[in-house]
């Protein structure tokens, strides 16, 4: 429906200006008049009109002469004018569209056609202002948009290219003709099939629109990342006719990193896959490939927010830029960029004709230390540092991602070795690698199959040979290798998340087992079963939830079980593990610090933790003979924690010469290979049957 709009009225008879008014303002249109043609072309000037009800015959000036004027200023479709004449004289009607009328009317008017012919008039006149502004619109987003337009008719098979689309690939407007090879045989290889195969998809109807990014050949030589995006036009018959769409330069959003400006993890394999290729041609000189991890940017992002972690990887950025000499590296890339950020907090860095490893290891070093001075960041000083590690091209690759495969390794190698910073690639590296992958998805396998079983080692009372309790251990029944220890898996485990599960289960086969040996042996059976609590499991705010479950289901009561913890756990929030422990306490679960002085020691925490028991690590009772540092630090252990109210577990205790040490000391509990190994369900059930583990002392 055409919009009501402003009207003008010009007649010299006051009735028919009227009345002709009113009717138009009661279909809701705005009209002004006019008596005649000086005041029409007044009111013309004067204000906007979206249409003229011109009367042919008045005084002074006729219609004939305004519609000359007004033709001067406005064309027929600026401002539509219908005459309205008393006479169907042919001249008359005649000269009044040769002089531009789009239209007329006879008197008496008949209002419902005067009315018909008016909305024919604006909605043209609407019609053509669309149009134009659609127009305007289309040329301004075109030339804002930087795109490069195509129209491909696939009945001629002969494709429009838009200038902006050859200047994208570095051509003149007339140098490429009009088939569609121009653009499909500059597709890169690799990237072919994949554009046929989504024209075809959209062509056929199974895609509602063809898009596609992939690498053109610029005119230049190099290879650019587009963004293509496609519409068919269709016939009755649903057959696709022509296709039509547009094309984006995206290289430097698919190439380089957002944050920091550097080339992304796609271009440095490029410039990778260069260099390879270049020493497959020449092998000397060499090339090194340095990939930096750096430390603690997760704690900094967690404490002071993500942004802050940002302008940080910026920054890093920025210093390693500068900190390359212009004699370490000159790359083939023709951008100059040697540094690139993989993602995350991981950069790498392209050493091109280094002369030997240790001038990579120079280079490593020295890039490392500069990320030690302290960084300004929003009025804050910030503290990093940075592990890396290196390989280099005489390794033999065929592959860019072999190469960034063992720098990785080695960067892990040097994030998991004590007092290292910086590694060196070799292919034992790579077969220690590959045996923890294979671990970990034998361990994820373990894990749904429930292939662990518990051992128990004794803790015996040092008074009266006793077994108080067992602590519960975790064994691998690996299907092939037989069964496997802690040491080979645990930690592996607290990575993964898989120590989640197995402690689980440890602790529900533990509290099974307790109260079934309590219920067998009666007041013979020791008092308490001791499981082990990992860092991560400690961390988990439904910990005690767990623990609450499994007492309920597998029926022990809670004073006997006790959870050993390490003091490695309890760093961080001490008042959530306060919060824990004592919820715990309150409902009788007993709890004891494991390897005590190995750790993260903290006298504060231990007393406000107020914890049961103390264990003292078996590396000081191991130097406790001829009165050594060892002896000195058992002595001192036992005495604090019986100033703080904890019974003292001695650990590894494996000859009779420590027994008694331990027993002069007053230390309460032992626990060692002198009394048992860690032995399976079976096997510690003999041992609460023959006990004591030894005479009792008077």
């Amino acid at each position: 429906m055409t919009a009501n709009r402003r009207l003008l009225v010009v007649d010299d008879n006051e009735a028919n200006r009227d009345g002709l008014s009113r009717l138009l303002e009661l279909k809701g249109h705005t009209v002004s008049t006019a008596d005649g043609g000086i005041a029409a072309l007044a009111r013309l000037a004067a204000e906007p009109c979206d249409l003229v009800l011109l009367d042919v015959e008045m005084p002074g000036m006729s219609g004939f002469e305004v519609i000359a004027q007004i033709r001067a200023r406005w064309s027929p479709t600026e401002l539509p004018v219908i005459m309205v004449t008393a006479r169907a004289d042919g001249a008359d009607i005649v000269e009044a569209f040769r002089l531009g009328a789009n239209d007329y009317v006879t008197k008496p008017i008949d209002f419902p056609v005067v009315l018909a012919r008016i909305g024919t008039h604006l909605s043209h006149r609407q019609a053509i202002e669309s149009l134009r502004e659609s127009e305007e619109r289309y040329a301004l987003a075109l030339q804002g948009a930087n795109d490069g337009l195509w129209d491909w008719n696939l009945l001629t098979n002969q494709v429009h290219w838009s200038a902006r689309w050859k200047a994208m690939l570095g051509y003149e407007d007339s140098d490429l003709g009009a088939s569609p090879d121009e653009w499909l045989d500059r597709i890169h290889p690799d990237d072919r099939h994949a554009v046929r195969a989504s024209l075809d998809r959209h062509l056929s109807g199974h895609d509602q629109y063809f898009e596609s990014e992939h690498r053109m050949l610029h005119q230049g030589g190099t290879y650019r990342w587009v963004r293509c995006r496609g519409a068919a036009v269709r016939g009755a018959d649903g057959a696709a006719r022509r296709l039509a769409g547009s094309l984006t330069d995206v290289t430097d959003a698919k190439v380089y990193d957002a944050l920091t400006g550097l080339p992304n993890r796609f271009l440095f394999v490029d410039l990778l896959d260069h260099a390879v290729r270049r020493t497959q041609r020449r092998p000397d000189p060499m090339f090194a490939l340095l990939m930096l991890g750096l430390d603690g940017l997760t704690t900094i992002a967690d404490s002071l927010g993500p942004e802050v972690a940002d302008r940080l990887l910026v920054a890093v950025a920025q210093r390693l830029k500068t900190g390359l000499r212009s004699t370490d590296i000159v790359t083939a890339d023709a951008s100059g960029f040697t540094v690139a950020r993989l993602g995350g907090e991981e950069f790498t860095i392209l050493l091109d004709e280094v002369a030997d490893v240790d001038a990579a290891l120079r280079v490593a070093e020295r890039l490392r230390v500069s990320l030690e001075s302290p960084f300004e960041i929003d009025g804050q000083r910030l503290f990093t540092s940075a592990r890396v590690g290196v390989t280099v091209s005489t390794t033999g690759y065929a592959a860019a991602e072999q190469i960034l495969r063992d720098a990785a390794t080695a960067l892990n190698r040097a994030r998991t070795t004590a007092g290292s910073s910086c590694e060196i690639f070799d292919p034992a590296m790579r077969a220690r690698a590959l045996a923890r992958l294979q671990l970990e998805n034998d361990l994820r396998k373990a894990v749904v199959d429930r292939a662990f079983e518990v051992y128990y080692q004794p803790i015996v009372a040092v008074g009266s040979g006793r077994i108080v309790a067992f602590e519960a251990l975790a064994r691998w029944r690996h299907p092939l290798r037989g069964l496997i220890g802690p040491l080979e898996f645990i930690a592996l485990a607290e990575e993964t998340g898989l120590i989640m599960p197995i402690g689980h289960a440890v602790l529900r086969d533990g509290c099974r087992q307790l109260a079934a040996w309590q219920r067998a042996f009666g007041p013979a059976a020791p008092d308490a079963v001791c499981v082990n609590v990992s860092s991560r499991q400690f961390l988990d705010a439904g910990l005690a939830n767990t623990i609450e479950d499994v007492l309920a289901s597998t029926g022990l009561p809670a004073a006997s079980l006790k959870l050993e913890v390490t003091e490695s756990a309890f760093i961080g929030d001490v008042d959530a593990a306060r919060a824990t422990v004592e919820r715990l306490q309150r409902i009788g679960v007993q709890w004891s610090l494991d390897d005590f002085g190995t750790g993260y020691s903290s006298l504060s925490h231990l007393h406000r933790l107020r914890l049961d028991t103390v264990k003292v690590d078996r590396s000081f009772v191991l130097r406790m003979g001829d009165g050594g540092e060892g002896l000195e630090m058992v002595r001192a252990i036992v005495a604090l924690g019986h100033n703080l109210g904890m019974n003292v577990v001695a650990e590894g205790v494996e000859t009779e010469a420590q027994l008694a040490a331990l027993r002069a000391l007053g230390c309460e509990f032992c626990q060692g290979y002198l009394f048992s190994r860690p032995v399976d369900a079976d096997a510690a059930a003999g041992l609460i049957a023959s006990q004591p583990m030894f005479a009792a002392t008077i």
